[in-house]
């Protein structure tokens, strides 16, 4: 299967994003995530409970800048 990547919405405006591969999720329960200028660069790969656990907390503002 190839990976669809998703792009994150925010990136300051200097292209300096991650991106995340929701079809990977859906069938291993990993969410790999990469620097979106180095696509072919290596990949952390994260479970779903502690991705969920890092985006409720980003949403929540829980981290500063």
């Amino acid at each position: 299967m190839t990976e669809q990547w998703t792009k994150s919405s925010y990136s300051g405006g200097q292209g300096n994003c991650i991106e995340w591969a929701p079809s990977r999720t859906a069938t291993t329960d990993v969410v790999p995530v990469r620097d979106s200028k180095h696509p072919h660069g290596p990949a952390l790969h994260f479970d779903t409970a502690a991705w969920t656990t890092f985006i409720t907390n980003v949403k929540a503002g829980n981290f500063t800048a």
